[in-house]
C-alpha cells in the first residue's frame, strides 16, 4: 500500500500553486513551488502538510475576509464526491490538509469567521484537527458557535461537531479541559446519537470511548440511560462506545448491558498449535458449559499474554464474540489468531499464554510457544 505521505505530493503543490495564481494578484508560482519542493521528499505526512501551510500563509493576504474569500474560491466545486481529488478545477481531499492548517493556526483573530470557514471546508476533508485551535483558545466561545451545527443539513458538519471535540482524538491535539470535564459535550452528543448517518453515529461512539478513558463510571451510567428503549442502531453505537470498558471488564458497564457474572463451568481451553511460527497463526478453541437455569448473554474476549524483552508476560485483550447460552447448554467455539508483523508490537520467542475473559471475569491459562526466525 502506498504511504499516505505520498498524497501530499509535488503534483499537489503545483495544483495549489495554480489556484493561488488564479486568486492572488502578484503571486509568483515558481518561487512558491521551488521553496516547497526542495524539502518535500525528506518529510513525513504531517510535516509535508505543515511545510505547504507555512508557505501558503506567506502567499495569502493577511486580512481575514480577503484570505477566507480566496480559500473558498480555491475549493473544488465537486467536493470529495466519488473519490474526487484536487485538479485544475480546485482543491479537495488531501489537498485540504495544509489549507485547514492555515485556517486553524492563523485564524484566531477572526474567531467566528474562521470556524465557519472550517465548517464549510469539512466536506472536502475533515476539519477535525483544525477546530481544536479554537477550542483550546476559548472553549466556551467555540462551543457556542459549533453547537449550532447539531442540525446542519450536511452530515460532514454534524460529524465535525462530534469528531473535532473528541478530547483524545488520535493524531490531534488533546483538549485538556474536555478531558477533565466532558459535561459541555454530553447534550450535543445526545442530540447526535440517533443521527441518520452512520458516519456521525460512529463519531459519537468514538467520542464516548475517549471520555471513558478518564470517566468510565460516567460513560457506564450514560450507556444505561441510552440503552433504555434503544433501537438496533443506537445499541450498536453504545456498544462501540463501551468497547474498551467491556474489554476491561468494567462492572457498571457490563451491568448496563445486562451482562451479569457468567454462570458456567470452568471453560476448557485447547491450543491447536502448540508451537506457532512467527508469521503463522495461533489456533485454539474453548468449550463452554452453562450452569444457569436461565438463558444468559455472554461477551467472550481472549487475552494473548505476549512475552516481553525482560521475560515477563503481559496480556493483550482481543474481542471474540457475543453469544447466548441456553440453560445447561454446552458448546465449543474456535478461533484463529494471526501472529504477524505489526508496527505496535515486537515479538519475543518463547512461552506465551492464552486466557479468556467472559463478561469481565477471567478464566483459564494455557501456554504456547512462539518460534522466531533466526
Amino acid at each position: 500500500m502506498e504511504p499516505f505521505k505520498n498524497r501530499i505530493s509535488a503534483d499537489l503543490v503545483r495544483q495549489i500553486s495554480a489556484q493561488l495564481q488564479f486568486q492572488v494578484t502578484g503571486f509568483e508560482p515558481k518561487g512558491f513551488e521551488t521553496s516547497i519542493l526542495k524539502d518535500l521528499d525528506e518529510l513525513e505526512l504531517k510535516d509535508r502538510a505543515q511545510l505547504i501551510a507555512d508557505h501558503l500563509h506567506e502567499a495569502l493576504p493577511s486580512a481575514p475576509k480577503k484570505r477566507a474569500k480566496i480559500i473558498r474560491a480555491m475549493l473544488h466545486p465537486h467536493g470529495t464526491e466519488k473519490g474526487q481529488q484536487s485538479d485544475a478545477d480546485g482543491i479537495t481531499g488531501w489537498g485540504m490538509f495544509p489549507l485547514g492548517m492555515v485556517v486553524g493556526q492563523h485564524g484566531l483573530k477572526d474567531f467566528e469567521g474562521s470556524l465557519n470557514l472550517l465548517r464549510d471546508m469539512t466536506g472536502h476533508f475533515s476539519s477535525e484537527f483544525d477546530v481544536r485551535y479554537f477550542l483550546i483558545e476559548d472553549q466556551e466561545r467555540a462551543l457556542n458557535i459549533m453547537s449550532e451545527w447539531v442540525d446542519h443539513p450536511d452530515f460532514h458538519v454534524r460529524r465535525l461537531l462530534s469528531e473535532g471535540t473528541r478530547p483524545r482524538l488520535p493524531w490531534g491535539m488533546q483538549l485538556p479541559r474536555l478531558i477533565e470535564d466532558p459535561s459541555p459535550m454530553l447534550p450535543l452528543l445526545e442530540a447526535l446519537r440517533d443521527d441518520p448517518e452512520e458516519y456521525v453515529r460512529r463519531s459519537v461512539a468514538n467520542h464516548l470511548n475517549d471520555i471513558a478513558k478518564d470517566h468510565p463510571d460516567r460513560v457506564a451510567k450514560l450507556a444505561k440511560k441510552w440503552l433504555k428503549g434503544a433501537n438496533a442502531k443506537r445499541e450498536k453505537l453504545v456498544r462501540h462506545a463501551c468497547r474498551s470498558l467491556i474489554k476491561q471488564g468494567h462492572k457498571p458497564t457490563l451491568d448496563a448491558f445486562g451482562l451479569g457474572a457468567p454462570q458456567i463451568d470452568e471453560p476448557k481451553i485447547t491450543i491447536g498449535t502448540k508451537t506457532v511460527r512467527y508469521g503463522d497463526a495461533l489456533q485454539f478453541s474453548a468449550n463452554l458449559a452453562s450452569t444457569s437455569k436461565k438463558p444468559q448473554s455472554l461477551v467472550i474476549d481472549y487475552l494473548v499474554h505476549f512475552k516481553k524483552a525482560n521475560g515477563d508476560r503481559v496480556g493483550k485483550v482481543f474481542k471474540w464474540k457475543k453469544l447466548s447460552l441456553a440453560p445447561g447448554e454446552r458448546l465449543t467455539i474456535e478461533k484463529t489468531h494471526p501472529i504477524k508483523p505489526i508496527t505496535t508490537r515486537k515479538y519475543y520467542a518463547g512461552k506465551q499464554g492464552l486466557s479468556l475473559r467472559i463478561n469481565g471475569a477471567d478464566f483459564g491459562f494455557k501456554e504456547f510457544t512462539l518460534s522466531m526466525p533466526d
